[in-house]
């Protein structure tokens, strides 16, 4: 007997099993279905590591000489890849709008007070910027650089010499 005898949802056409239309729609479901169950696992991955982030980033650093020395030295040889690729600005921290008092509100309307809004180590990011970048004429600017759900997400810290 044949296989397609034996399941009464299935035919044959032109020598080939198919399934009815009725078993081809819930097939697709369940493929959609999955997809589904997988993109939300990701999701939940995904919040969970921004989670993490934002925990990390809350906490400072230990800011000492040989940790300056070291920032400056990383910064120094981004800037001068940059310039050798004609650029004026290299994008120096992203973080999430979460680490800003008002969730990226001040920054994303260029507000004059923005600084006063970061925390953690963003907060610190703009007072090495104040203290060891800007008299040497380098401009910090910060913008809000993906709008996750219509909502502001990560910051972006750009330090350019133009």
């Amino acid at each position: 007997m044949s296989i397609a005898h034996e399941n009464p949802n299935t035919d044959v056409l032109a020598d080939e099993s198919f399934m009815s239309a009725d078993d081809l729609r819930s097939y697709m479901t369940d493929l959609e279905m999955a997809k589904a169950s997988k993109l939300v696992g990701a999701m939940d991955k995904a919040e969970e590591a921004r989670r993490k982030l934002v925990a990390t980033l809350q906490n400072e650093i230990a800011v000492t000489p040989e940790k300056i020395a070291e920032i400056k030295h990383s910064l120094a040889n981004k800037t001068r890849a940059a310039a050798g690729r004609g650029e004026t600005e290299v994008l120096v921290m992203r973080f999430p709008s979460a680490l800003c008092v008002d969730k990226g509100r001040a920054i994303n309307n260029a507000e004059a007070g923005w600084p006063a809004t970061l925390t953690g180590r963003p907060r610190q990011a703009y007072e090495f910027w104040k203290e060891h970048l800007q008299p040497a004429k380098y401009k910090l600017r910060a913008m809000i650089i993906d709008w996750p759900g219509g909502l502001p997400g990560d910051v972006a810290f750009y330090l350019s010499w133009s």
